[in-house]
């Protein structure tokens, strides 16, 4: 059986969402470097094998813009979301704050746990390893991974699968629950 998820990436203007969101997808990227800021959202779709069931999982990957002008489409974007993937840039001391609303939207409003998410620390090439950006206090029970594709790729990846493992169980015994409901009712 093929398990499909559905995960957000979100997170503040220039963060580095869609670098890390074709880096995940294996998506070419033909940007020159240059920002060219995300409309709306892109949805990317790709297949992964989670080593650890031996599964094949479809994965929808939603870049969403950073940008408010977009808010009001937020809510038919989380709809059905199965897991929300945060990115901010520690270098911009606004970033850490600025994701609080992203964790209300996405996460309190849609009942999501905070199991169903993961904070990725997007280091660009030639930054700093110094943190400026704190987090708000809704992130307290997140771990934080620090990320930098061009130094360390793999370690990204690693992260990435280990948090779609991590979802993939979460939807197994949601899903085990609901047959299990449905089976008493009769």
């Amino acid at each position: 059986m093929m398990f499909k998820v559905k995960i957000l990436v979100v997170g503040p203007c220039e963060s580095g969402k869609t670098v890390l969101s074709n880096f995940l997808a294996d998506a070419t990227d033909t940007s020159s470097g240059e920002y060219h800021p995300t409309q709306g959202c892109r949805i990317l779709e790709f297949e992964t094998n989670n080593f650890n069931s031996r599964q094949n999982i479809e994965v929808e990957l939603w870049d969403v813009s950073g940008d408010k002008k977009f808010e009001s489409c937020w809510p038919a974007i989380a709809k059905d979301t199965n897991g929300v993937l945060f990115v901010y840039n520690p270098d911009q001391a606004s970033h850490g704050q600025d994701l609080a609303k992203w964790h209300e939207c996405f996460v309190q409003n849609q009942g999501l746990k905070d199991s169903q998410c993961a904070v990725f620390a997007h280091h660009k090439p030639g930054s700093s390893d110094r943190e400026r950006a704190e987090l708000s206090g809704s992130f307290n029970n997140l771990s934080v991974v620090q990320t930098n594709i061009e130094e360390d790729g793999e370690a990204v990846r690693d992260s990435f699968n280990k948090f779609l493992s991590g979802l993939q169980g979460i939807m197994s015994t949601n899903r085990e629950q609901e047959e299990l409901s449905i089976m008493n009712q009769r």
